[in-house]
């Protein structure tokens, strides 16, 4: 007995739309991944600054422009983590070896990190670019520019918190931008670690730890923006 003709060819239909919207689907989810993975998100402006840096220079965030950047805050006296973000800092700069790329490091010690301290310590740090600037100021003023990046500081006025401070690093394209990557959930991740992790996917800091994954993703990025 024949087959209806009208019949056979709504099957045929009910089989290819939904095969098509599968693939289309699929196609979105990876172009999706895709764009995440390639992308940055723009955080907002960096805070407007005017530092002195180790050479008795004022730096401000329009020298900056031009550059991708990354910005700290530390103190040359810091025992714990200061060195290991250095480190990074120091890695990364041989890494990157660009005339386009710095790094801002702003002392929360101005009492204690005069220009000439932060001379010396760049030597001990091994800084070669002339762009790396170790900046010092006035402490009032550095603790609002930290609470401008959103980046923590301890409060000068508390004894014990004074010089506490975040391991977190901005990142900063040439047009003056902090931006950052996603993560995993495709949220914006804001800041990157300046830690060593004692565990290859960064739950644990450890000063000794071997691993450091946001400093292997941050010269990926840095790159992307050098483009």
């Amino acid at each position: 007995m024949p087959r209806n003709k009208k019949n056979t060819t709504g099957a045929k239909r009910k089989v290819i739309i939904p095969t098509v919207i599968f693939a289309l689907l699929f196609l979105g989810i990876g172009a999706g991944m895709g764009y995440f993975k390639k992308n940055l998100y723009t955080v907002m402006k960096v805070p407007d600054f005017e530092l002195t840096d180790q050479n008795n220079k004022k730096i401000t965030n329009k020298d900056m422009l031009g550059k991708v950047y990354l910005v700290e805050f530390f103190f040359s006296r810091c025992p714990t983590i200061c060195p290991v973000m250095n480190r990074n800092m120091r890695f990364i700069e041989d890494e990157i070896n660009s005339p386009e790329f710095g790094i801002i490091s702003i002392s929360i010690d101005p009492e204690n990190d005069t220009p000439a301290a932060l001379k010396e310590h760049a030597k001990m740090v091994g800084a070669k670019s002339p762009d790396w600037h170790f900046l010092t100021g006035d402490r009032d003023y550095i603790g609002k520019l930290a609470d401008q990046f959103n980046i923590y500081v301890g409060d000068k006025e508390d004894d014990s918190e004074s010089l506490n401070h975040s391991g977190m690093i901005a990142l900063v394209d040439k047009e003056g931008n902090i931006r950052c990557r996603y993560n995993k959930d495709h949220m914006p991740i804001l800041y990157y670690s300046g830690l060593n992790y004692e565990d290859p996917e960064g739950k644990t800091p450890k000063l000794t730890g071997k691993y450091h994954p946001d400093r292997e993703i941050l010269i990926e990025d840095i790159k992307k923006l050098l483009k």
